[in-house]
């Protein structure tokens, strides 16, 4: 192929100008929510994919598509709601609109061969289109869990306590993952991008975590490539040909029911709701493995963002995340599942409530008196200390200090770092800062629901990726700003 003319992005908003003036004269023929898809891909600078795609492409051979081209209509295809690119490739041909935008001439437009071979070439970077060999064994069972609404239990073979040190120990290195050129293009066209319009905090970022089960078929897809059934063996546990090896059976907890298909694990920046990091797991991955996965992965692939604060859920809560968050300076905020227990005593016949605030003798809970940074403590004193004739005096019935200031006690947060954390579950800056974990949950809902993440129907990991990164970059361009007054409109106008 001869070396791409990558032209600029002046050239291109030229071209939509020139073209909206020949075939949509009156721009009030368009809804307003179409022109609002039309001005921000008039104003999305992808100038940068052509020079990051560049080395994919041959110096011989007959001109291709240009990738920006290529990049901003597969875009388009999933802002308009065309899950197909048989669809979108056939609809490229009858509609002007969606060429134009696209940056193609009206009656030139590629097919639908074209589309698969730029995402072969470009946006993926391995020849197999899974992460995972399609002969593999069986798989352990999720179980259905006993109450309605709950997680399935983890049918992980290894701990968070084994697991975490392994991974944070390995080293992932962008270049080695399949979808490296897709991120890259992520990164440096929309989440830089929307990191200098001061949307996302590199420096001191707030990540929420959540995972969510995305869809890919009905049923799993296997059969057997041994002789064991014609051996008269119909439950043999050899190994299996699986057509989608990085998918099994998994436990939708929202809808209640198994489905097969991936894991997807988000990592969301909580002040904005938009995506950092994404990651694909097989749907019986347990999310407190799931973040590992995605966490340690980002750190890699994202070295120069800085997190402060980390929020999230109940399957989280074990042990080892608050050790390793505060070894890495990390203020955690997770939610108690239950299950980790809690001291029965703690220091002089005191015992602990489930979120970690002291009950007195009594049966009190204890008021919160402030946090000793240097001691590494918390202090609680007594909740029946009022003040009376300007004097302290406990009105407890059966007081257990004779001190005026009432009985006091401290929490040592190297006791237990998991209930005793600063600042406390029972404070309201607690309960503020753990409600922004909900950013995970709409950053979900908009990939699944606003832009139809499980509707693409594909068989391949490749396919999955692709689609899932272009929704993500999509949420980055629904967030910057639009200027007031539409200098488009006003430019076809004038002319016309």
């Amino acid at each position: 192929m001869l070396p791409i003319n990558c032209g600029s992005h002046a050239d291109y908003q030229n071209f939509v100008v020139t073209n909206l003036r020949k075939y949509y004269p009156n721009p009030d023929a368009l809804a307003k929510s179409t022109w609002d898809i039309i001005e921000r891909f008039w104003n999305l600078d992808l100038s940068k994919t052509d020079t990051l795609l560049a080395d994919k492409y041959s110096k011989f051979g007959p001109a291709p598509r240009t990738p920006s081209c290529m990049q901003r209509s597969y875009l388009l295809s999933i802002d308009f709601k065309v899950t197909s690119l048989t669809e979108w490739a056939a609809q490229l041909k009858i509609n002007p609109l969606y060429a134009i935008l696209s940056g193609f001439e009206v009656g030139d437009t590629p097919g639908v061969g074209t589309f698969y071979d730029f995402i072969n070439r470009c946006l993926w970077d391995s020849d197999d289109n899974h992460m995972s060999p399609h002969i593999h064994p069986l798989k352990t069972k999720v179980k259905k869990p006993k109450s309605k609404g709950t997680k399935a239990d983890s049918v992980e073979k290894i701990t968070v306590a084994e697991l975490l040190p392994e991974l944070e120990k390995t080293s992932f290195p962008l270049d080695d993952q399949p979808y490296a050129s897709l991120f890259k293009i992520y990164q440096k066209e929309f989440l830089d991008v929307s990191v200098n319009k001061g949307l996302i905090h590199a420096d001191s970022l707030v990540i929420a975590g959540d995972g969510t089960p995305v869809v890919t078929s009905h049923r799993e897809r296997k059969h057997r490539i041994c002789k064991c059934k014609e051996n008269g063996i119909t439950d043999c546990n050899c190994n299996r040909y699986f057509s989608q090896p990085d998918c099994d059976i998994g436990w939708d907890s929202s809808r209640d029911c198994f489905y097969h298909g991936y894991d997807l694990y988000m990592l969301v920046d909580s002040q904005s709701d938009l995506p950092v990091f994404s990651h694909y797991s097989c749907a019986s991955k347990h999310d407190s493995h799931g973040f590992l996965h995605a966490w340690f992965r980002m750190k890699s692939f994202l070295p120069n963002f800085k997190v402060s604060k980390v929020l999230l859920d109940s399957a989280h809560d074990a042990m080892p995340y608050y050790q390793y968050f505060k070894r890495e300076g990390i203020t955690p905020f997770i939610d108690l599942n239950g299950k980790g227990g809690r001291p029965s005593v703690y220091k002089n016949e005191f015992t602990i409530d489930k979120d970690g605030v002291p009950i007195c003798p009594c049966g009190f809970r204890m008021r919160r008196d402030g946090v000793e940074i240097a001691k590494g403590r918390m202090k609680f004193k007594c909740p029946k200390i009022s003040k009376k004739n300007g004097c302290l005096s406990c009105t407890c019935e059966t007081p257990c200090s004779d001190a005026k200031y009432g009985r006091t006690v401290h929490l040592v947060m190297n006791d237990n770092p998991r209930l005793f954390n600063n600042p406390p579950r029972s404070s309201k800056e607690w309960k503020l800062e753990y409600n922004a974990r909900t950013s995970a949950e709409r950053s979900n809902k908009r990939e699944k629901l606003d832009f139809k993440l499980e509707d693409g129907r594909h068989r391949s990991t490749k396919m999955w990726y692709c689609r899932l990164y272009h929704i993500q970059m999509l949420q980055h361009l629904d967030a910057w700003d639009l200027p007031s007054e539409s200098p488009l409109k006003k430019m076809i106008l004038d002319v016309a």
